[in-house]
């Protein structure tokens, strides 16, 4: 699947150990050798990666591990749904990869799980985008390298939307009206995401509100996003949204198979759904909720960590600084070769031309405009307490400010655990 944010992991817990333990066995099977055999000198790492959607990323991959020649770096490319599953599994055990793509969450940085990379990123900190940097920081240290930005947004064909005489929605309510006047029998108005929980931080923020305070209390419990989450309902119950698509948000084909007129998906769609449907095609951000909200755009993206209670952590930093901070022939490969990702470094990204003009220049234009961040403190427990609000409040008919309640009462036990 495409490169996605933490929120999008939301079905599943991290620590689940027993389920995790138990496909720990199967790790050996998954992915496979980089094709360099013995030959090289050197230390042997493993890194772990989930099975990007986009032609040609997993070949990239090997490619780039394969021209490092200080170490043997074998890669595991891990297919299926379960990618989360599998990583926590096998860090719990003695096969556990030296290097791994998460996203920033703190328990890792309290578990003692991942490594301090500060040394490495520092002289060239500046050339990152700051909120990278802030995202992956914990009492001054940063733990990872950020590889590519993946803003998230609507996209929606102009013709239909002319055809239809509707204008870009710019609020939810206006969202709604635009999916029942698209809706036909063949077309629904709009895709969420077959389960909505995709969408469900930029309903939060598009309400003026946030999953944390800066002080880590929790955010999101207020009149305005329940507000929100009852629009949502309506939506879902309205028959114009497309629900149980044969693939899900990140993937464009609902989109381009003519299945919806309206998806929500990422930037890195982007290219596929040029070949497909011309310059047919517009984005805008999630729209205002409320008359206190805001528009928003979801920043995924996918970071490089180094497991700390791995048998060759400074093998596995230096190879992480080789290709993640020196290489930038293939960062930007990485970046712009396999769908459209926003480079996290500034040099790159100005040089970027393919981000200069039309449909990926506005994508950039929006994420810089109202682009929001990983929160490091915002856990895989907390994620899942929002999927149950957005479960029992839109795809049920839960009250969500009770629901909303309970999701801030887990919240509040995760962060005494964190902080105290």
């Amino acid at each position: 699947m495409s490169a996605m944010s933490n929120s999008n992991w939301s079905r599943r817990s991290v620590f689940r150990a027993a389920a995790g333990m138990a496909a720990a066995g199967t790790l050996a099977a998954c992915g496979g050798n980089n094709g360099r055999g013995g030959g090289s000198s050197g230390d042997t790492l493993v890194q772990y990666f989930h099975a990007y959607g986009e032609a040609g990323t997993e070949q990239a991959i090997k490619r780039y591990a394969k021209a490092y020649k200080e170490a043997n770096i074998t890669t595991q490319w891990i297919t299926g749904n379960n990618f989360e599953q599998k990583l926590f599994a096998a860090l719990l055990t003695k096969n556990a990869p030296d290097v791994f793509e998460f996203h920033p969450q703190i328990q890792l940085v309290k578990s003692g799980q991942v490594a301090d990379l500060t040394d490495i990123i520092e002289p060239v900190k500046s050339d990152f985008n700051q909120a990278d940097i802030d995202s992956h920081t914990v009492d001054g240290k940063i733990y990872g390298v950020r590889m590519i930005d993946d803003p998230q947004f609507f996209f929606y064909r102009p013709s239909l939307l002319e055809k239809a005489k509707i204008e870009v929605p710019q609020t939810l309510e206006e969202l709604i009206e635009a999916a029942d006047k698209l809706t036909t029998s063949k077309v629904k108005g709009a895709f969420l995401g077959n389960d909505l929980t995709t969408v469900q931080n930029p309903l939060i923020w598009s309400a003026g509100a946030d999953t944390l305070t800066a002080d880590n209390k929790p955010a999101f419990n207020t009149d305005a996003v329940a507000a929100g989450l009852t629009q949502l309902r309506s939506l879902f119950t309205s028959g114009n949204l497309l629900l149980d698509a044969p693939t899900d948000w990140w993937d464009p084909s609902a989109f381009t198979q003519g299945l919806t007129a309206i998806q929500w998906c990422g930037m890195w769609a982007m290219p596929a759904m040029i070949e497909a449907l011309g310059d047919d095609i517009g984005i805008f951000p999630f729209p205002k909720v409320g008359s206190a909200g805001r528009q928003s755009v979801a920043n995924g993206g996918w970071s490089m960590f180094v497991n700390a209670k791995g048998k060759n952590v400074e093998a596995a930093k230096e190879y992480v600084k080789w290709l993640w901070i020196d290489q930038k022939k293939y960062q930007e490969d990485w970046a712009l070769s396999y769908g459209f990702h926003i480079p996290p470094r500034a040099s790159i990204g100005e040089a970027a031309t393919k981000l200069k003009t039309g449909l990926p220049a506005d994508g950039v234009k929006l994420f810089n405009e109202f682009g929001h961040f990983d929160n490091i403190g915002w856990t895989q427990a907390m994620i899942a307490a929002v999927n149950d609000v957005v479960a029992n409040s839109v795809r049920k008919d839960g009250d969500p400010k009770a629901q909303l309640a309970a999701a801030e009462k887990k919240v509040d036990t995760e962060l005494t655990k964190l902080f105290g």
